[in-house]
């Protein structure tokens, strides 16, 4: 009996069979994904330990299914290994460093898949860390005498601060990219 449910979502089979023929049966069972529709609805409901996204895929990309799970804490709590052959591509939308889930670069061998796998299963123990941390600050700060109005601007100005580091990191990747095609 398979202890761990790992679904795949890529669009590739043969990237499917590969991860499936590289994970041992008796503790995986790989349920698959050909697109991102399907996908996101085998994430409601199989009840993965893990998921494998590709960036790329039809119907629904992988960047949808992607911010999907992070709307949803409880699918933000799955360890998640995002997939694909042209990383500057996602770096373009997700910038490094990806602090709560892991990056496998296609094509990837067997180690590499392994340690991806384990990558994802610590970053999601990171992010389970962090949660309780932050409903605890939450409450402390409804205690100490702060109104819900004060607590939603403070909230808005942190929702700002996040997209202008987001949208800093986003500029860095793409000059650190501009300097390496032209130092090739």
């Amino acid at each position: 009996m398979s202890s761990h449910k790992v679904l795949v979502i890529d669009d590739s089979m043969v990237i499917r069979r590969t991860v499936k023929g590289m994970l041992p049966d008796d503790k995986f069972e790989v349920v698959e994904a050909k697109d991102g529709a399907q996908g996101l609805e085998l994430i409601h409901t199989c009840n993965p330990n893990l998921i494998m996204l590709d960036f790329f895929l039809p119907k629904k990309s992988g960047y949808e299914v992607f911010q999907e799970i992070q709307k949803d804490p409880r699918l933000k709590a799955i360890p998640l290994l995002l997939m694909s052959g042209r990383k500057d591509e996602v770096t373009d939308k997700i910038p490094e460093p990806f602090e709560f889930f892991s990056f496998l670069e296609k094509p990837f061998d067997q180690k590499q898949l392994i340690q991806g796998i384990r990558e994802s299963m610590e970053k999601s123990k990171k992010l389970a860390h962090l949660q309780p941390v932050a409903s605890t600050t939450a409450q402390t700060t409804m205690d100490s005498g702060v109104d819900s109005e004060q607590l939603q601007k403070l909230q808005a100005q942190v929702q700002h601060l996040e997209s202008e580091v987001a949208q800093m990191k986003k500029q860095i990747n793409q000059l650190v990219s501009f300097i390496k095609k032209k130092l090739q």
